[in-house]
């Protein structure tokens, strides 16, 4: 569904040129739910418009949903939907207007796209809003609008930017809701990127991280935080000779990396904490070590990219 080959995207800022995109190598299946992850500034958004049409490559290849995205760019948008960081309704228009209006933009006839509106605002259960104006409307209400003014053609693949980002817990719950039942009836693929990480480890089926304008990971979230981050082991011991004691010991396991004390307290990482911690408990207690508490905690995906890159996703100064 997506392909690209050495894709870069080239800016001239103050007379220097800005590599924002480095030689990004991407492929989508049909289907799949991928999360597009990165801090801000490393080639997140610029990569999604040139994927959608919105911004031309400097060099490289890309096609999308079969389509070359510089010889048919309108070939693109007919196979896309797209969902912006802003609201794409008119805040004085009304809802199912909106929907209708995207839906002739689209070729579709009058009636098609009337029948088509009411479809969906029925399936994102906006129905009851269908004559309100769009500004009157809530965050996730809005946002749902989005959704189907992006689904109003039914496009074969749906790239959400940050769909859920200044809503509450409530409503983003809602909201994934709607998308993976959408996802699940129509087999939408959808390629999202997102600064909520737990919605890239719970929704998405493949991750991608990319920093720096260059793709650094491309795994599923339960292989990108076994192998590249590891579970953190933690034995509390009751005197610090017993935790530099720890520390010799686990430094002799092979699965065990990063180790580190601090105090009475002896950290370290491990692909399989749970399977390496029976093993580590039985070596310190033969060595008479006397531990206190012990124990393991799974990574997240703001782990993996400290240990690929040493900064937090979360961390950066404006995307490009």
């Amino acid at each position: 569904m997506i392909r690209t080959r050495g894709l870069t995207r080239h800016f001239r800022v103050k007379g220097e040129t800005v590599e924002a995109v480095r030689g990004l190598d991407i492929d989508v299946q049909e289907g799949e739910l991928v999360a597009f992850l990165g801090p801000n500034g490393a080639g997140k958004s610029t990569s999604l418009r040139m994927l959608t049409t919105l911004l031309p490559p400097t060099s490289g290849s890309a096609t999308v949903a079969g389509c070359d995205v510089l010889a048919d760019p309108a070939g693109t948008r007919r196979n896309i939907g797209y969902l912006g960081q802003g609201n794409g309704a008119g805040n004085h228009f009304r809802v199912r207007d909106e929907v209708v209006t995207q839906g002739r933009c689209y070729g579709l006839s009058r009636a098609e796209s009337r029948k088509r509106a009411d479809e969906l605002l029925a399936v994102l259960d906006l129905e009851s809003l269908a004559g309100r104006q769009a500004g009157t409307l809530s965050g996730g209400q809005r946002r749902r609008l989005d959704i189907a003014i992006g689904l109003v053609h039914r496009p074969r693949l749906l790239f959400l930017d940050e769909p859920s980002t200044g809503l509450d817990p409530h409503n983003r719950a809602n909201l994934w809701k709607h998308i993976l039942r959408l996802r699940e009836e129509h087999g939408i693929t959808i390629f999202m990127t997102t600064h909520y990480l737990d919605e890239a480890d719970t929704m998405a089926e493949r991750v991608m991280v990319i920093d720096h304008g260059r793709m650094i990971a491309d795994d599923i979230p339960e292989n990108l935080k076994a192998n590249l981050a590891g579970d953190g082991v933690t034995v509390t011991t009751a005197d610090e000779a017993d935790a530099g004691r720890s520390a010799e010991i686990a430094g002799r396991m092979p699965s065990a990396r990063e180790v580190t004390v601090d105090a009475m307290t002896m950290s370290l990482r491990a692909p399989r904490g749970n399977a390496l911690l029976p093993d580590l408990l039985r070596s310190l207690d033969a060595a008479g070590v006397r531990v206190l508490t012990a124990e393991v905690r799974r990574p997240t995906l703001d782990d993996v990219f400290l240990a690929l890159t040493g900064r937090s996703l979360r961390e950066g100064e404006g995307d490009r």
